[in-house]
C-alpha cells in the first residue's frame, strides 16, 4: 500500500484562479512516474525538473511507484507553478520530512530549476486571491513573486529553493511575510496645451474623457492623430482600487505585472495594424489575454485603422459592447474583462491626400472606397464621436501663445465633474457611454425642440437606432460638461456634429 500525502496548490483558468489539490501517492513496484488530472505538456514535464530539484537539494528521489494526481480533473492545468508542491509533496511521501499542519496550512506556488531554486510564474495574483478567498494561512512562493501575490492582503513567505521551503515548513528557519509590492513611478503623461490648433478634435477628446465615449480621428498624415490621442490618459479620473486589483490581475496573468505592484494609472495600448484577432482580443494556446484587456480601464489606440485585418476588427465588436471578451476554444473557454476606451485613427484615403487644401489625391474613386470599407458599417455605429482633421496651418504651426492652448490639468478639471454628475445619477464608476437604452430615456429627456433637431438629424444622415441612442448619449455628456440637468437644443446639435462625422478640426 502507497503513502499519500496531499499539498495545496492553484490554477487560472481566464482571470480567475481556482485551488488545485495536488495528490502524491509513493508505492511499492516497477518505478515509473505518472500525472493525472489533465496536464498540459509543461506539467508532464515536471518530473524531469522535479527529480533533479530533489537530487540537488540533498533529498532522495524515490525509485518507486509515483503517482500526481491534480485535482478537479475536469479542468486542463497549465503552467509551471505545480513544481514546488510537487516537489514538497512528494518529500513528505517519501517521509524525507516531517508531516504536519502545514499541509492544510500552506499553499504552494513556483517553478523548480534544476538545481532547486525555485523561479517565478505568472498569474500569482489571482491564484493568491484564490487562496485567501480558501482561508488558506498563507502562500510559499518565489522571491519575484512574494510581493505581488502579498498585494491581495494574505501573507507570503518567499523562497529561494526547495531546501529553504522544506525546512520553513520543518520549523527550522523563520521567515517574515513579503509585503505588497509598489509599481514604479509613472512619467508625467503629454500635455493637451502641446497641441496647436485642432480645436474640435480637443474638444472631441474632452467629451470622450468626460463620457467614456469611443472616439475615431479622421485626417491626412501628421495632422496630430496619434498626438491627440495619447493625451486622453491625462484627462481620465484616477484608478480605483478595484480597478487597479481588476488591472494588475490580468497584467498578472499575462506575465506583465511590474515590480509587484498595483498600476497607479490608467494603461494606454497602441498595437501595431498587423495585430491577430487572437492578439487582440485573446486566444492562443495556452489562452492568454489579448490588448482589449491588457487596456482594461484605459485607452486603447489603433493607428492605421483600416490597415488591422477585417476578422480582427470585427472581434472588437462584442467587448466594445460588453465590456467582456470571451474567447472559445475546443479544450477551454476563457473570459477576461476588457472595459476600455477606443480611440481609432485613419487616413481619408490610401495615400492619405483626400480632401486635402494643397496636396492633390493620387488614389482612384475604387481605391478611396475599397479603403473605407475596410472598416464596417457595424463597427463604426459603435464609435461615439468622430472628428475630420484638417492640416495644421503654418501659423498656427509657429504660435508660441496660441490662444485655444488649455492645459489638460483645466480640461480634467471640467472631466471629472461632469463625471461626478454621471456617476450621482447612473452609479459609481459609471458614464454615460455605459448608459443603457432605458438609462438613456430617463436620463436625456428631450423636449420639443432638441427632439425636432434629432429628427432631422435622422433623416439627414440615415441614422439607425443605435446611432440615435450614442448620439443621445454625447448630447447627455455635453449637457454634463456645461452644469445643465437637462440635455439642450445645443447640446444635441454639437452631439450631432461630433457623432455623426461631421465634426471637422
Amino acid at each position: 500500500m502507497g503513502v499519500i500525502a496531499q499539498v495545496w496548490s492553484a490554477a487560472v483558468r481566464g482571470v480567475e484562479g481556482y485551488p488545485v489539490a495536488v495528490e502524491l501517492d509513493v508505492s511499492n513496484g516497477v518505478p515509473a512516474y505518472a500525472t493525472v488530472g489533465l496536464p498540459d505538456s509543461a506539467v508532464r514535464e515536471s518530473r524531469e525538473r522535479v527529480a533533479s530539484a530533489v537530487r540537488n537539494s540533498g533529498y532522495d528521489f524515490p525509485a518507486r511507484r509515483i503517482t500526481v494526481n491534480l485535482a478537479p480533473a475536469e479542468h486542463r492545468k497549465r503552467g509551471t507553478q505545480f513544481d514546488l508542491p510537487v516537489g514538497v509533496g512528494l518529500l513528505a511521501a517519501s517521509g524525507q520530512i516531517p508531516d504536519g499542519d502545514w499541509r492544510a496550512r500552506f499553499w504552494f506556488m513556483g517553478e523548480l530549476a534544476l538545481d532547486g531554486q525555485v523561479k517565478p510564474v505568472s498569474g500569482v495574483l489571482p491564484m493568491a486571491a484564490a487562496a485567501r478567498r480558501q482561508g488558506a494561512g498563507g502562500i510559499i512562493l518565489a522571491r519575484e513573486n512574494a510581493p505581488e501575490a502579498a498585494a491581495v492582503g494574505i501573507p507570503c513567505y518567499a523562497v529561494a529553493s526547495l531546501e529553504e521551503a522544506t525546512r520553513f515548513i520543518a520549523g527550522k528557519v523563520a521567515l517574515q511575510p513579503a509585503e505588497p509590492g509598489r509599481a514604479p513611478a509613472a512619467a508625467e503623461p503629454p500635455d493637451l496645451s502641446e497641441v496647436r490648433g485642432q480645436a474640435m478634435a480637443k474638444r472631441a477628446l474632452e467629451v470622450a474623457a468626460a463620457g467614456g465615449h469611443h472616439l475615431l480621428f479622421t485626417g491626412p498624415p501628421g495632422c496630430g492623430k496619434s498626438m491627440l490621442a495619447r493625451r486622453l490618459p491625462g484627462l481620465l479620473p484616477g484608478l480605483e482600487p478595484r480597478e487597479a486589483l481588476e488591472l494588475a490581475t490580468i497584467l498578472s496573468v499575462a506575465g506583465m505585472l511590474e515590480r509587484g505592484g498595483l498600476p497607479s494609472t490608467r494603461p494606454f495600448r497602441a498595437p501595431h495594424h498587423t495585430a491577430s484577432a487572437p492578439a487582440l482580443v485573446g486566444g492562443g494556446r495556452p489562452c492568454r489575454p489579448g490588448e482589449v484587456s491588457l487596456a482594461h480601464g484605459g485607452v486603447l489606440f489603433l493607428d492605421e485603422l483600416p490597415e488591422f485585418p477585417r476578422d480582427a476588427l470585427e472581434a472588437l465588436r462584442v467587448p466594445m459592447e460588453t465590456g467582456r471578451a470571451v474567447v472559445t476554444r475546443v479544450e477551454e473557454c476563457a473570459e477576461y474583462p476588457a472595459s476600455f476606451q477606443l480611440v481609432a485613427a485613419r487616413n481619408p484615403c490610401p495615400c492619405g491626400w483626400r480632401g486635402h487644401p494643397a496636396r492633390a489625391c493620387s488614389c482612384a474613386p475604387g481605391q478611396v472606397a475599397r479603403y473605407q470599407g475596410r472598416v464596417s458599417g457595424p463597427l463604426l455605429d459603435r464609435i461615439d464621436l468622430r472628428v475630420d482633421l484638417a492640416p495644421l496651418p503654418f501659423a498656427e504651426w509657429a504660435n508660441e501663445d496660441p490662444p485655444d492652448a488649455e492645459a489638460t490639468a483645466a480640461v480634467r478639471a471640467r472631466v471629472l465633474a461632469a463625471r461626478g454628475r454621471a456617476e450621482a445619477r447612473l452609479g459609481r464608476s459609471r458614464a454615460n457611454g455605459a448608459m443603457t437604452p432605458r438609462e438613456l430615456r430617463r436620463h436625456a429627456r428631450l423636449s420639443a425642440e432638441p427632439q425636432a433637431l434629432l429628427e432631422r438629424a435622422a433623416r439627414r444622415f440615415q441614422l439607425s437606432a443605435r446611432s440615435l441612442d450614442r448620439t443621445l448619449r454625447v448630447a447627455r455628456t455635453l449637457a454634463d460638461l456645461a452644469g445643465s440637468e437637462r440635455v439642450e437644443t445645443g447640446h444635441v446639435a454639437e452631439a450631432v456634429r461630433l457623432s455623426a462625422g461631421e465634426g471637422r478640426a
